[in-house]
């Protein structure tokens, strides 16, 4: 079964003018993060717009992905829809076409009860023979994986990791140590500033929404802590600080695809309604680009 650990990027979906997808834009950002040395490629998840996505669409995306990343790292896709036989059956597709590990977020809009998170993840996992990692941005969603319900499902044999985004260091604190007797379960951070941090407390790294502008910065973070720098990791976890005090400018989506354009690549705009940037969030991202370029950050 597939190891989750590293530095996975959430690799953001280029797109026209006309907001169809370009997956030729699409091959040169997956070679860009592998050639940074990210440690996993996830297909449509937030920085992905795969909420806005059609179903179509994301079958297509999993496919170029698929054969572009060509087994140099796992390929993970967000499968995870409201109702779990939808769920199931976007997972379904996802293994046909060879994607190598599930995320699964939470429903959304409704509230779920912890035992209905439990039976939804459960039945998921028992009608897809697949590694699954759950997904839990209760901001996004309205429901958040408690640390109990995140322990009885490390208990199945296939669900073999979490990434938490709620922001709290705490809750994932929490998911390690409900998960600690499972030797081979995967604690990640979706938030990036926690990523050294969430290592240094016994997870396996990040899914790193940054790691879309500086691949590399986000990948010598594990690397640095694997080899015992951790001042060094602490260095290159640092120095996204500035970075993401743009996130005051927007949604963080569409920030890192504004930014990534304004690195010179024609990755377009993020789906409308989700794809307006103030004038001033511009300035500051072209003050922190050059700035960070001359500090040797890519």
């Amino acid at each position: 079964m597939t190891e989750i650990k590293g530095i996975i990027s959430p690799i953001l979906t280029p797109m026209h003018d006309d907001e169809s997808v370009n997956y030729e834009e699409f091959r040169v950002q997956i070679n860009r993060m592998l050639d940074g040395g990210i440690h996993g490629i996830f297909v449509f998840g937030t920085n992905g717009e795969g909420y806005i996505l059609s179903e179509d669409e994301k079958i297509e995306i999993m496919k170029t992905a698929v054969e572009e990343v060509n087994g140099r790292v796992p390929v993970y896709a967000s499968t995870g829809l409201v109702g779990t036989k939808d769920t199931i059956r976007l997972s379904q597709k996802a293994k046909e076409v060879g994607v190598d590990v599930l995320s699964i977020i939470t429903p959304s809009f409704a509230a779920a009860s912890q035992d209905e998170l439990y039976t939804h993840f459960k039945t998921v996992a028992e009608n897809v023979d697949m590694p699954i990692v759950l997904y839990n941005i209760p901001a996004r969603t309205g429901n958040a994986i408690a640390p109990a319900t995140v322990g009885k499902l490390s208990k199945i044999e296939n669900i073999i990791g979490v990434k938490d985004s709620s922001g709290n260091f705490d809750n994932i604190l929490q998911y390690i140590e409900q998960t600690r007797d499972c030797e081979d379960f995967a604690v990640l951070s979706g938030n990036d500033s926690l990523i050294l941090w969430t290592l240094l407390a016994g997870g396996q790294g990040g899914i790193a929404g940054c790691s879309n502008i500086y691949p590399y910065v986000m990948a010598q973070i594990y690397e640095q802590f694997l080899k015992g720098n951790i001042k060094e990791a602490r260095t290159y976890q640092d120095s996204i600080r500035s970075f993401r005090d743009c996130f005051k400018y927007g949604n963080p989506n569409t920030i890192v695809k504004h930014t990534v354009g304004l690195l010179g690549y024609p990755v377009g705009k993020c789906r409308a309604p989700f794809n307006q940037v103030a004038e001033q969030a511009t300035e500051a991202l072209q003050k922190v680009i050059i700035d960070n370029q001359e500090k040797g950050m890519k």
